[in-house]
């Protein structure tokens, strides 16, 4: 299909009331990472932000309709429809009333393609194109029945299976951030998938302003951890690794937090300051526990290998498809002494060949994807 046509008019959008145009996590980041890709005219989704702390400035106080700052995209937020909190287990109608709102949204829109992060009990895409018969490319992070049932509460989970399979079945093309991923989205019935690897809105970090406002000297040894907190994340595997390294001190970026003398717990920070305290890291720190979903393709390696920053991580999901000899090094499993060792061989070979993944290279390959209509 030719690209022009596609272009003119592209929307990016997610129905999911937890993922935020302007939210600090990186599923909100990925959406503005594709919306700028693609200059899209608009990236529509139900809420502006969180409560997770700061909001992307591009984005904070941007009412509907407003500039995210990049490019001509406009942010559109439909709002998510009131619930009593006594129905609380009813949290599908919620997303399915939301979902629906980002739909008609996008259709106003007069849409020439929809790139949809997929999301539970949302189906925009597949209402917009059969209103417009616009493309459509359903993009897919993570299985939502699974993860839901794996971590939360699902009401009706076979109600919950049959919108996922006929939704993602339905999808022209289906882009899996993962391998995993993509054979999951094949078993469902999707007639055309393609495992693209997620990217990272990124530039060349300044590790030396970096290292002076934290107060770091250049022989500091930093480890680093770039991300959230959740459980199977093993951030709470940096602070056993500071008491077998002591010279070494840690540098902790977003929602995480280490409890130890020698760490330095930014929190959460706006998107332009992430290269900078990225670049300030010597080894960049994935230490997945072994209870970690296997579809993970981690936004944080990116980072780190985009600086320059060599990466340790356990072999979960993807990671050894971003994580090569020249990279780092993958464990099988964490251990504290296999991981120690391992630090000290990375700080020894210094900085590796910063490479950058970009979301203009996610955007090329699932254009490249997508079939011509019949």
């Amino acid at each position: 299909m030719h690209r022009d046509p596609l272009l003119a008019r592209p929307v990016v959008c997610c129905g999911a009331p937890g993922i935020p145009a302007a939210g600090p996590s990186g599923a909100s980041a990925h959406l503005r990472g594709i919306a700028e890709a693609l200059d899209a005219v608009a990236l529509v989704t139900p809420r502006h932000h969180d409560r997770r702390g700061i909001a992307e400035p591009l984005l904070r106080a941007a009412p509907v309709g407003t500039a995210i700052g990049v490019g001509r995209t406009r942010v559109r937020n439909t709002g998510v429809p009131g619930w009593p909190s006594w129905l609380g287990s009813w949290r599908d109608q919620v997303e399915i009333l939301a979902g629906r709102r980002v739909a008609d949204a996008v259709a106003e829109l007069g849409p020439t393609l929809v790139w949809e992060r997929h999301a539970l009990f949302a189906d925009v895409g597949l209402r917009v194109h059969a209103a417009t018969h616009a493309p459509w490319i359903l993009e897919v992070n993570a299985p939502p029945v699974l993860e839901r049932t794996r971590w939360e509460y699902v009401r009706d989970p076979a109600r919950a299976a049959r919108w996922e399979r006929d939704v993602v079945g339905a999808a022209p093309l289906v882009i899996a951030v993962s391998r995993w991923l993509a054979a999951w989205a094949r078993s469902l019935g999707a007639p055309n998938v393609r495992w693209i690897p997620n990217g990272a809105r990124t530039h060349a970090g300044d590790r030396t302003r970096a290292r002076a406002a934290l107060r770091l000297e250049e022989d500091n040894l930093v480890l680093g951890f770039l991300g959230s907190a959740r459980a199977w994340h093993g951030v709470e595997r940096v602070a056993d690794l500071l008491d077998a390294l002591p010279h070494a001190r840690a540098l902790v970026v977003g929602e995480a937090r280490v409890a130890h003398p020698r760490a330095h717990n930014v929190g959460v920070v706006p998107e332009a300051q992430v290269p900078d305290l990225v670049a300030a890291m010597d080894v960049g720190l994935a230490p997945y526990t072994a209870d970690a979903p296997p579809w993970l393709c981690p936004l944080k390696i990116l980072h780190y290998r985009a600086q320059g920053v060599p990466v340790l991580a356990t072999d979960v999901g993807d990671v050894a498809a971003l994580v090569d000899a020249a990279a780092g090094i993958v464990v099988p499993r964490w251990t504290l002494t296999d991981a120690a060792d391992s630090v000290r061989a990375l700080a020894r070979g210094g900085r590796i060949a910063p490479w950058v993944r970009t979301w203009r290279s996610v955007v090329d390959e699932a254009l490249d994807g997508l079939a011509p209509p019949p």
